[in-house]
């Protein structure tokens, strides 16, 4: 019985090489790297060339291709080897998908700033994305999601209905002891209350 394959698009199929002028940062990534791994992918690209291209997603308006991962390697290309042209690939997406696409990228192999992911995740909730779509497109747990949610410190990151269930779901796993007392001492207070009114 034959497998039906599924359907995937190559962009990596139309390279294409463009003046590093007209490459720029997004400005929403929290990818960092280490100056010995930086290093490293130099010496890298100096050895073996560019095997990977930088994904952007190009501004007709701008005429300007947005990075949406390989950014080390465009700093490489700029910083350290001076380079006119680098190669791009272009994928025609949404600023909300992009920067999900951009998160996916980095989860696989960078180390990320909590401060800016937590911004990440409060810009797609903006966006209109329910917690289970920011859990499901960035490769996180739920918990993962309500705790970056905590870090903004604003209340509008919970302004949605499914917050309320992301929450009970939340308290059940990390605060179990703590409800569980609370309702001891809710049930304790109930007896006395009682007690004092049969007195």
């Amino acid at each position: 019985m034959s497998v039906k394959p599924t359907k995937i698009d190559f962009p990596v199929l139309n390279v294409r090489l463009v003046p590093i002028k007209k490459v720029a940062a997004n400005d929403y990534n929290p990818n960092k790297v280490a100056k010995p791994e930086l290093q490293l992918l130099r010496h890298s690209i100096q050895k073996d060339g560019y095997t990977q291209p930088i994904v952007t997603y190009y501004d007709q308006k701008e005429d300007r291709y947005i990075i949406v991962d390989g950014f080390h390697r465009y700093r490489c290309a700029k910083e350290y080897f001076h380079l006119p042209e680098i190669p791009v690939v272009v994928i025609n997406k949404s600023i909300k998908n992009r920067m999900a696409s951009t998160i996916r990228h980095n989860r696989a192999r960078g180390t990320h700033q909590i401060k800016d992911m937590s911004q990440i995740v409060k810009d797609l909730a903006s966006f209109g994305w329910s917690d289970d779509k920011i859990r499901r497109e960035l490769g996180m747990e739920l918990d993962e999601v309500i705790r970056l949610k905590q870090i903004t410190g604003l209340k509008e990151a919970f302004q949605n209905h499914e917050f309320s269930k992301s929450w009970e779901e939340f308290e059940a796993k990390y605060y179990k002891d703590e409800i569980n007392k609370k309702d001891e001492t809710n049930t304790k207070d109930e007896k006395d209350k009682k007690t004092n009114k049969n007195d």
